[in-house]
């Protein structure tokens, strides 16, 4: 796992933490994260949607 971090560029992610018998367990995954063209999509979506929130308030 740590090689894969390391030389490919992945990600650790915790999903849960919670407790079994008196030790701290973690459930982690590997995740790649956005690509480039991703990202100012969502970008874009969010500028959108706070756009359409302020024209709504003003009515």
């Amino acid at each position: 796992m740590i090689g894969k971090v390391e030389q490919q560029g992945l990600t650790l992610v915790p999903l849960r933490m919670y407790f079994k018998r008196g030790w701290v367990k973690v459930d982690i995954a590997l995740a790649q994260g956005k690509k480039l063209y991703d990202k100012r999509e969502t970008i874009k979506q969010r500028d959108d949607k706070r756009t359409m929130q302020r024209v709504m308030k003003q009515y």
